[in-house]
């Protein structure tokens, strides 16, 4: 089976992912601030990473640069395992991963 040779990884804050939700909770209880809301941040921090060739502890294909080490599950994008400098992942924090394409990949 073959892999993508590189993805990029977004960290992104929790609460970014929970918006949706909670505004359409403040709306069905009549709650919800009809001031300009400001928008929740995109990523925190993201970096691209390039498949290494091992296979992480996880089982799955382990992946690497910018300071990310990643174990990610080609069948369903899901990031397995990942440290950021070293460390686990910070509290409030998620990661999303974007494939990356050939061409980017050329471009490198």
């Amino acid at each position: 089976m073959s892999h993508p040779q590189s993805y990029e990884i977004l960290l992104i804050p929790r609460f970014a992912e929970d918006t949706t939700e909670a505004e359409d909770t403040a709306e069905a209880e009549g709650t919800a601030d009809t001031g300009e809301a400001a928008e929740p941040g995109g990523a925190v921090r993201s970096a691209v990473v390039s498949a290494t060739g091992e296979t992480g502890a996880s089982g799955y294909p382990r992946y690497s640069g910018e300071g990310i080490v990643a174990d990610i599950d080609p069948a369903t994008h899901a990031v397995e395992a990942l440290l950021v400098d070293g460390a686990e992942l910070a509290f409030g924090l998620s990661a999303r991963i974007k494939e990356r394409d050939a061409e980017a990949d050329a471009d490198r």
